[in-house]
């Protein structure tokens, strides 16, 4: 169980990494945190109602401050309804960035949302081994089952407050 423990985690050391960064980064996604500003201009369809428009350009909640005459305003831009045009501001993550957090947040209309179920199998069975990396009757065993079970109550702390 030591070898299977040791060599799949040098295996997945790589991707350990990734989703320990993008899962920080995760933690910032409501704020600008890391992100940088850039330049829009969309063409969608003219007459988009105020409502639908967030949808259209991919800004969630989108609220509009005023319309004056064809032209929507809203904090991020603008949108003439006539003609279709949208010009706004967008802030997204650095391209290495976006796609690391694009890979932890991969569901099952992804490619490789195997690759996920694969990590998260492999995680588990890092979870399962470590109990066999020490013969049961030791100190250190039953130190490691203190710990275990402390961090049991802390989750469910977390996951209940």
């Amino acid at each position: 169980m030591r070898i299977l423990h040791r060599y799949i985690g040098f295996f997945l050391a790589g991707i350990m990494a990734v989703y320990a960064i993008s899962g920080i980064v995760l933690i910032f996604r409501d704020t600008n945190f890391l992100k940088k500003e850039t330049r829009v201009e969309k063409k969608i369809e003219p007459g988009v109602k105020e409502t639908e428009l967030g949808k259209m350009i991919g800004i969630r909640d989108l609220k509009v401050t005023r319309t004056e005459g064809a032209i929507v305003y809203f904090p991020e831009g603008t949108y003439n309804s006539s003609t279709g045009v949208a010009n706004y501001t967008s802030k997204q993550l650095p391209f290495v960035l976006n796609k690391l957090t694009q890979l932890h947040k991969a569901s099952t209309k992804k490619p490789l949302f195997f690759l996920n179920v694969f990590f998260g199998a492999s995680l588990l069975f890092f979870v399962i081994s470590s109990f066999w990396m020490f013969m049961p009757k030791t100190a250190i065993f039953r130190k490691g089952l203190w710990f275990t079970m402390a961090r049991v109550i802390l989750t469910l702390i977390l996951i209940f407050v």
